[in-house]
């Protein structure tokens, strides 16, 4: 068998440590409406789902406890759902069970998951793979499993949330740049000050346009978030005020080229 990846290492045992926080979160969202982000972004604003999913194989990479992969499957799709947690895909599993949804649930990496070539026609991260994966190794996998004219959507947080984080982790995000933007790929939060982690990944904007075109993605569209007017607080380490100077998330949607 081969050894993962020491980041996938570290973010199965992070994820799995913490999965009981993030339960009342899942049982929420399972019941309600696709809402985005750590703002909770309507799906009408953001548009990550096709309002029609009927006939359409789908996956969700990174899965948490599964409400990505619980909105799909309510819009007609057949969903995977994929997530290198024991414990966040015991969460979703059982809150399958009660909604009764029948979705398909796989534990491994989004850097390698163990489904043939062109398996589906949809991908979607939420986080997830979106910042917990490597992009050189998790964006061309995703698109190695979707089959010609299939689409990736993910949300991230954005190159402006990891340059403006103090280099030692301290909460919350500043108004200076703290960090080089260039070479921007790898944060690792396992010794930060406040709150410490897991290993997240993020990449300048040049480089996302040229991991795509190089695996064979078009990029269709890009959206910067920003949080509402009435937000108020800070979370995940974003001030509302910040996140209204600046787009502290990001989505790309992108299609198979060709």
């Amino acid at each position: 068998m081969t050894e993962l990846p020491e980041h996938v290492q570290v973010n199965r045992d992070y994820w799995n440590s913490m999965a009981h926080q993030w339960t009342a979160a899942g049982e929420c969202s399972w019941a309600g409406e696709p809402r985005w982000g750590i703002w909770g972004h309507p799906e009408g604003e953001v548009g990550l789902l096709p309002a029609d999913m009927h006939g359409l194989d789908a996956v969700e990479l990174g899965c948490g406890t599964g409400y990505g992969s619980a909105w799909m499957a309510r819009r007609g799709a057949r969903v995977v759902g994929v997530d290198i947690s024991s414990a966040q895909l015991a969460t979703a599993r059982r809150l399958d069970t009660e909604h009764g949804l029948g979705i398909t649930w796989v534990e491994a990496s989004a850097e390698a998951v163990p489904r043939p070539d062109g398996s589906f026609d949809f991908a979607l991260s939420e986080y997830g793979a979106a910042i917990w994966c490597d992009p050189y190794r998790w964006i061309p996998e995703a698109r190695r499993l979707l089959r010609p004219g299939g689409r990736l959507v993910f949300l991230a947080s954005s190159f402006w949330a990891a340059v403006c984080s103090p280099a030692d982790g301290a909460l919350p995000v500043t108004h200076r740049l703290e960090r080089p933007y260039f070479g921007l790929h790898r944060l690792d939060w396992r010794d930060a000050v406040d709150e410490p982690g897991g290993i997240e990944f993020s990449l300048p904007i040049a480089d996302w346009f040229r991991l795509f075109r190089q695996v064979g993605f078009a990029v269709e569209d890009f959206l910067e978030l920003r949080a509402p007017a009435e937000a108020t607080g800070v979370r995940f380490g974003i001030p509302a005020a910040w996140a209204r100077d600046f787009p502290g998330e990001q989505v790309w949607k992108v299609r198979v080229a060709g």
